[in-house]
């Protein structure tokens, strides 16, 4: 007697199992999860006020040197602050940067592309032309401009990177939705008599939505690398807040005789990118497994 086939699994729990069987994706999900978990619980777990100045304990090294103390793990900076509290603080407005600019390059590109790949025709050349604007502009050079013009802070660094970063989602996203628009399931919509709205939304943004996810993890590191440049070059967000581009600015004389101030935020935003990263390139082998390894 023949053994009766084994249920067949539905799409999340699908998706479940490619996740855990994903050893890239693991790693840097739990890897973002540990940040963006000291992020939120940053006011219990800074050992230290992250604002608070003591100059007689300057630039302390860290634990695992001789004059370390576990007073202050990672040692302290030119002020006297505890870089470990700054560490854990700045972690906060990295993920914040990124989070918010990737939302608003989402939202604006996501609209055009979904208004060029759904109409077509003119829209479509109207939009292309202002996607081909965009693409040639170095964001870099535009970011800097803006900045040193309304001067850096954290809502300038956030509004500046989200105007400046829809251009990969719009393309993405016309070329996604001029894939499905013909389909059988958007005819049968159309015959409905849904509008075109209700299509967008209820028929093609899910269908392209893993796209999108991609995108945004991809933007969400690119945005936080780009304001740790502008923190650097002072004009992203301004002291005394602890921006892990500006602990390196701060950090950069004493970089010959005490190269763990720009090495801890340096490495720190290593493993914060390569995890947004790994995070994208995992979603987008778990939702599209076709043809990958």
């Amino acid at each position: 007697m023949s053994a009766s086939p084994a249920p067949a699994r539905s799409p999340t729990a699908l998706a479940l199992w490619r996740a855990l069987r994903h050893g890239g994706f693991m790693i840097g999900a739990v890897i973002l999860a540990v940040i963006g978990l000291a992020a939120l619980a940053a006011p219990l777990i800074a050992p230290h006020d992250p604002y608070a100045q003591d100059v007689s304990r300057r630039l302390i090294p860290p634990i695992w040197q001789a004059k370390g103390t576990w007073a202050h793990a990672l040692g302290t900076d030119k002020l006297g602050r505890d870089y470990l509290s700054r560490l854990v603080y700045g972690s906060q407005i990295s993920l914040l940067i990124g989070l918010a600019a990737a939302a608003i390059s989402g939202l604006i590109g996501t609209a055009l592309g979904l208004c060029a790949g759904y109409y077509g025709g003119r829209v479509d050349a109207v939009v292309s032309y202002v996607v081909t604007t965009r693409l040639a502009m170095p964001v870099v050079l535009v970011a800097l401009a803006m900045a040193s013009l309304v001067g850096g802070s954290l809502k300038v660094v956030v509004l500046v990177l989200g105007l400046l970063l829809w251009d990969r989602f719009a393309v993405v996203t016309r070329a996604a939705t001029q894939q499905i628009r013909d389909r059988d399931f958007i005819a049968a919509a159309r015959a409905a008599g849904f509008t075109d709205l209700r299509i967008v939304c209820q028929e093609i943004l899910p269908n392209i939505l893993n796209a999108l996810i991609v995108v945004a993890t991809l933007e969400m590191a690119h945005a936080i690398l780009l304001e740790a440049a502008l923190s650097f070059l002072g004009l992203g967000v301004q002291p005394p807040l602890p921006s892990w581009g500006l602990m390196i600015a701060e950090g950069k004389p004493y970089m010959v005789f005490s190269p763990w101030v720009i090495a801890i935020p340096g490495v720190a935003l290593l493993i914060l990118v390569l995890a947004i990263n790994l995070v994208g390139d995992g979603v987008r082998d778990i939702t599209a497994p076709e043809g990958r390894r």
